[in-house]
């Protein structure tokens, strides 16, 4: 007989391969559905669930006591396991060809009705009611996965130090407040009063100390804490791989960081990383993107009009760039079917990026531009027939503050970025 122990078979492993054994498993009422004479419940632990099925024809007592079960009781139920009849197959459940029919039932934990559905992602309840009912948001299918994905990457990620003989260092959380780019959460101390811990923005004072204590490589995956606003990328409390290392040089740190995020991808998520990573400067990413962390999974590059414009007679360009700033442009794949409205909200968008506005081609802007510049600008961008070309011109680091903000707007309107996908690379 297996049972549900440390090295047994659990509730998400059964195949069809174990059919005609004798198993006991424990854990929750996923489901049940009451057919008028049979009862079929579906039993969830942390690695899957099964179908259970209870005969009062095979198992009266069982069947009665199943008759109670509700959805989250705890129970213990054993069995024998058998093939699913021919076409009631469940091809969406790894258990999906198998059924255990129950011979004995012990509810363990009643439970009342949850507050929400566990097993449906689609409608979860408020974030509020969530992290009240913590301990039940935490069952459901995605948050497991979430957990299961964070242990393979944090396991994968000491494997690959340990293989390249690096040291974890517990690094101590009191200590005291040095600079950092938040502040720091304090904690006073008993024994001197008036006094007070830092808790650490990040182990980077510690691990230096590492450092000269001859350690050499050091590692660890750090729990940091900063008390500041709560943003998209900002929170109070976050998890850092931290790594320190002696005698080594940006080559070292590139290679590294590569090998250990294509091993991560591929033991988690069974994706091959082309490595190296593709490497940019700041000024070229600034330049093309508008960013100094920009999106590559669409095109869009902006382009420098400069040279194309730098005898024109369109004032409200020569006089930015006789001021010594700079005009860029960007082609709008199909842009011909924005209509004025749109262009405008676009032109809002680069004023409230701090910018003076927006210009487009073809539109108002063509009686002040000669053929020569107009064909100038359509080769510089890119643009082909159909296209616009939107145009910024200010100092320079305003318009590619503006131009950025204007290509993630068109990215979004135009529907080019494609969710799912990654990318990896160098910005230095």
């Amino acid at each position: 007989m297996l049972v549900s122990g440390f090295s047994a078979i659990k509730c998400g492993s059964l195949r069809a391969a174990h059919a005609g054994e004798t198993v006991e498993l424990y854990g929750w009422v996923a489901r049940r559905r009451d057919h008028g004479g049979l009862i079929f419940i579906d039993i969830r632990d942390r690695w899957g669930s099964s179908q259970v099925v209870f005969n009062p024809a095979e198992a009266p007592k069982a069947h009665s006591v199943a008759s109670q079960l509700r959805s989250e009781y705890v129970i213990r139920v054993k069995g024998a396991i058998r093939l699913r009849p021919a076409g009631m197959e469940n091809p969406k459940l790894a258990t999906g060809e198998i059924e255990l029919l129950a011979s004995d039932l012990e509810i363990i934990t009643t439970s009342k009705p949850p507050p929400f559905p566990i097993d449906d992602d689609d409608n979860v309840a408020d974030e509020k009611v969530r992290l009240k009912y913590r301990y039940l948001d935490l069952r459901r299918p995605r948050m497991q996965h979430i957990l299961q994905v964070r242990h393979r990457v944090n396991k994968t990620i000491r494997d690959f130090c340990d293989e390249r003989e690096f040291l974890e260092v517990e690094t101590p959380m009191l200590m005291k407040s040095t600079p950092e780019g938040a502040r720091d959460f304090l904690v006073p101390s008993r024994v001197n009063p008036g006094k007070f811990f830092a808790l650490p923005q990040s182990p980077q004072t510690l691990k230096q100390l590492l450092m000269v204590a001859g350690v050499q490589r050091y590692y660890q995956i750090a729990r940091c804490l900063r008390d500041e606003d709560l943003r998209a990328d900002r929170q109070l409390e976050f998890t850092q791989l931290d790594v320190e290392t002696s005698f080594s040089d940006e080559e070292d740190i590139f290679e590294f960081t590569e090998g250990l995020m294509a091993q991560i991808w591929k033991r988690v998520l069974n994706v091959d990383l082309e490595i190296p990573f593709p490497r940019m400067s700041i000024r070229e990413a600034l330049l093309k993107y508008g960013s100094d962390k920009p999106d590559l999974r669409y095109g869009l590059e902006i382009a420098d009009l400069g040279a194309v414009l730098k005898t024109t007679e369109a004032q409200v360009f020569r006089r930015v760039l006789d001021a010594g700033g700079v005009v860029r442009g960007l082609a709008v794949p199909g842009g011909s079917d924005l209509t004025r409205r749109e262009l405008d909200e676009l032109a809002v968008l680069a004023k409230g990026a701090g910018g003076q506005g927006l210009a487009w081609l073809p539109g108002p802007l063509d009686k002040f531009l000669t053929d020569a510049e107009r064909d100038g600008i359509r080769q510089a961008t890119g643009a082909a027939e159909g296209d616009v070309v939107l145009i910024a011109a200010d100092r320079r680091r305003r318009t590619e503050t503006v131009m950025g903000r204007v290509r993630q707007e068109v990215a979004r309107r135009r529907g080019l970025v494609r969710e799912g996908e990654w990318q990896f690379l160098w910005i230095n």
